[in-house]
């Protein structure tokens, strides 16, 4: 479906939780999030009925995030319901990849393309401090089964905090010498736990070209320039959400696990979808869609306008 911009929105990224077995320091408070009741959230049948409707809108990719999308107990039943829409030509998922040796086999049966995993260090203490205690060999096992299942090219995400986790980076990059990952460098956002923080951990995605002058720009994919290093198997993409924001090309909407609809990911407007069957659904992603505003104003604000933090959300 086109909005008022001119912008193809075939993109839907639904959450089905909030919850996360990790606290990442700029997505999770550290004593985590209240636990939605059991009526509040989306139920199974309602997200397949939300990328029913979407995908009768030119909706033609689904991501489905969290927090953490493997600890919800349906998530195989969600993939595969939501695979089968009719219209939806990929569905794939964002995850920490610690439950990824458990669930890959059968998250590719029930219709999962790929995944991108969450990886902003290989480092294993700096790891613990960035996720309060998650095991970095963890993920590296949920990677190597998601291989083995074929959920593949895997993208492996790295949130770059300034003082924090500069020394990854090229760590990070040699992962795409050898294998086809496509590593993407993320600037951290002013949302939630982030609006606070001090000015220097917000840095530009530029400072990755400066650690790494080999990569040379080879193209681009959806929201990231393409970068790769020669000789590499991989590649590398830089997103910069607000250096040089991408607003103009957007093409996604974002769905809660609580069932709001985000236009936006930065804007505080939520259209409630839960509890809206057939034509009330339908108008309800339409308005959405043709409300989606042309840009956010992170450049000239100082926090995100959204009243919810990542998590709550889906990253």
């Amino acid at each position: 479906m086109i909005d008022h911009y001119g912008r193809n929105i075939d993109y839907l990224r639904i959450s089905v939780t909030d919850l996360c077995n990790l606290r990442c320091v700029y997505c999770m408070p550290e004593a985590g999030v209240r636990r939605l009741r059991h009526n509040e959230i989306l139920r199974v049948e309602e997200i397949e009925e939300i990328a029913i409707a979407a995908a009768a809108l030119g909706i033609e990719k689904i991501r489905i995030t969290g927090g953490e999308p493997l600890i919800r107990r349906s998530i195989v039943d969600i993939v595969r319901r939501v695979a089968a829409a009719p219209g939806i030509r990929e569905v794939a998922l964002t995850t920490n990849a610690v439950l990824l040796p458990q669930f890959a086999a059968e998250l590719k049966e029930a219709g999962l393309a790929r995944v991108n995993v969450s990886i902003d260090t290989l480092d294993p203490e700096k790891y613990r401090e960035i996720t309060r205690g998650g095991e970095v060999e963890d993920v590296l096992r949920g990677i190597e089964a998601a291989i083995e299942a074929g959920l593949t090219p895997i993208k492996l995400n790295a949130v770059l905090m300034g003082g924090v986790n500069e020394d990854s980076i090229r760590p990070l990059i040699k992962m795409t010498e050898d294998a086809d990952f496509r590593v993407r460098f993320i600037e951290v956002m002013p949302i939630g736990e982030c609006a606070g923080w001090n000015q220097e951990r917000f840095i530009g995605i530029s400072r990755v070209l400066e650690e790494e002058p080999g990569l040379k720009l080879v193209g681009t994919d959806g929201v990231s320039k393409l970068y790769r290093k020669e000789g590499s198997v991989g590649s590398v993409g830089l997103i910069s959400p607000i250096s040089s924001h991408f607003c103009p090309s957007c093409n996604k909407i974002r769905v809660t696990s609580d069932g709001k609809l985000k236009p936006c990911l930065h804007s505080a407007e939520e259209i409630p979808l839960k509890g809206l069957h057939g034509d009330e659904l339908t108008a309800a992603l339409r308005k959405g869609i043709l409300d989606k505003p042309y840009k956010h104003h992170l450049e000239s604000e100082d926090a995100s306008n959204s009243a919810r933090g990542m998590s709550a959300i889906g990253g």
